[in-house]
C-alpha cells in the first residue's frame, strides 16, 4: 500500500513538472495560415517546435527571431511585432562575441516544395516571469526572408519579414 501511494505520488509530480505547450499560428504575407509553433517551457528555457506547411515559404534558409510584442496584425510587414526582445542590451548575432541578444535562434530551412521543420531549443528567454515571452504584450516569433548570418548587425542580414506568429498578448 505504501509503495502504491509513493508512486502515485511521484507520478503526480511528474505530470506537474512538464508545462503546457503554447500553441502559435504562424501567419503568411497574405494573411494565410501557413504552419503551427509549439513552445514548451523547460527548467532553463524554452522548446520550439516549427511546422511550416508546403508553400509556407520560399525554398531556402529563413532567420527566426522572437520579437518583443504580439502583433501580428500588420499582415505583409509585420512591424508590429516591433524589435527583438534584448533583456541584456546584447548585440545580435549566435556568432557574435557581444551577443546574441535574447531574440536569436538558429535559422529554419524549408524544402524545395516550402515547407519547413524544425526544433529549437533557447535558453535566452523563458515563457513567463523574468525574461518571459508571456508579459503583458505578449511576443511574436518572426521569420525572415533570407538567412541569418548570426553576426552582422542589427538582424543578421535576415531581410523582410515573411510570417509572424502572436505567442500570448
Amino acid at each position: 500500500m505504501t509503495a502504491a501511494l509513493v508512486l502515485a505520488a511521484g507520478l503526480g509530480l511528474a505530470g506537474a513538472a512538464q508545462a503546457a505547450a503554447t500553441d502559435v499560428d504562424i501567419i503568411g504575407g497574405a494573411g494565410d495560415t501557413i504552419g503551427r509553433a509549439s513552445l514548451t517551457p523547460a527548467p532553463t528555457g524554452i522548446l520550439i517546435r516549427i511546422e511550416i506547411s508546403p508553400g509556407g515559404l520560399t525554398p531556402g534558409w529563413h532567420g527566426m527571431h522572437l520579437h518583443s510584442v504580439g502583433d501580428c496584425s500588420d499582415v505583409g510587414t509585420f512591424k508590429k511585432s516591433k524589435g527583438h526582445i534584448n533583456f541584456d542590451d546584447n548585440a545580435h548575432g549566435l556568432l557574435n562575441d557581444e551577443g546574441p541578444d535574447n531574440a536569436d535562434l538558429p535559422n529554419i530551412h524549408a524544402d524545395e516544395t516550402g515547407a519547413a521543420h524544425a526544433e529549437v531549443f533557447t535558453h535566452l528567454v523563458k515563457m513567463d516571469g523574468e525574461r518571459g515571452l508571456l508579459d503583458a504584450d505578449g511576443s511574436a516569433l518572426v521569420i525572415h526572408a533570407n538567412e541569418d548570418d548570426h553576426l552582422s548587425q542589427p538582424i543578421g542580414g535576415a531581410g523582410a519579414r515573411l510570417a509572424c506568429g502572436v505567442i500570448g498578448g
